[in-house]
C-alpha cells in the first residue's frame, strides 16, 4: 500500500457543481455540488478504485503527467492524492479471524492475566510493520 497521486479532470456543470473523471482509471468518476465537495468525492472515488485493485491484487495504472492530460472547454486538471493505508483504516473495519499457535505455558499465563490476544496481536503487528505513526 502506498500514497498515490492521479490527475483528475473537473468539468463545471451548467446546472451547478462539478463532475470529475480520472483519465487513467477507466470508469472512475464522481461529482460534487461545490469544488471542495468535488475534490473530497474525487479522493474517495480514487481510494475506492485503488482499494478494489489492491483487493484483486491488480497493479495500479501509471498516472499521466498533468500537463499531458487533454481538457475541453470548461474543464481543468488538478491532482488528487490518497494514502491507501489511511483509507483502509477509515473504510475497512472488518474483523478477520486468524488461527495461531503459542506454547501452552504462555497461553495459561496470558489467560490467567486476562490478556486480550486480539489486541496484543494487533499492537504487535502495528509495531512490527512500523505503522505506529499512522494510528493517529
Amino acid at each position: 500500500m502506498a500514497r498515490y497521486v492521479y490527475p483528475a479532470i473537473f468539468q463545471a456543470e451548467v446546472v451547478g457543481g462539478y463532475s470529475v473523471t480520472f483519465p487513467d482509471l477507466l470508469g472512475c468518476c464522481t461529482e460534487g455540488e461545490t469544488l471542495e465537495q468535488a475534490i473530497e468525492m474525487a479522493r474517495d472515488a480514487l481510494g475506492l478504485y485503488l482499494y478494489s485493485l489492491e483487493e484483486e491484487k491488480e497493479p495500479a495504472p501509471m498516472p499521466s503527467k498533468p500537463d499531458q492530460v487533454k481538457t475541453g472547454p470548461g474543464q481543468f486538471v488538478t491532482l488528487i492524492d490518497i494514502d491507501m493505508l489511511t483509507y483502509r483504516q477509515k473504510h475497512d473495519k472488518r474483523a478477520v479471524k486468524k488461527t495461531l499457535t503459542i506454547p501452552a505455558w504462555l497461553n495459561t499465563i496470558a489467560e490467567n492475566r486476562n490478556i486480550n490476544f486480539s489486541q496484543i496481536l494487533q499492537n504487535a503487528l502495528i509495531e512490527h510493520l512500523d505503522l505506529k505513526d499512522s494510528q493517529k
